[in-house]
């Protein structure tokens, strides 16, 4: 079964935020490595990562996305391993 060009889509999509992860992930093991304190560049990477986000989407689409981020963390879409 041929998949459709959505799916097709969709799927490109999700290999390359996987991608994306990976490379900051050792990006995030390198600057350990150096020194830097994971905690500062968390932070770091989220203020990025939100100036990137308000540039692309604007700052209303930005804030309601953020307004789910509180029921998405709780609801553990954010953990690394399987909650108890």
């Amino acid at each position: 079964m041929d998949m459709t060009t959505h799916q097709q889509d969709r799927f490109e999509a999700a290999e390359e935020r996987q991608i994306a992860m990976s490379i900051l992930m050792e990006t995030f093991a390198e600057a350990e490595l150096d020194g830097l304190d994971e905690d500062s560049m968390t932070q770091a990477a989220l203020f990025v990562a939100f100036q990137k986000l308000v540039s692309c989407y604007g700052e209303d689409a930005v804030a309601t996305f953020a307004e789910r981020l509180p029921e998405r963390v709780r609801h553990g879409e954010f953990s690394v391993m399987t909650r108890q």
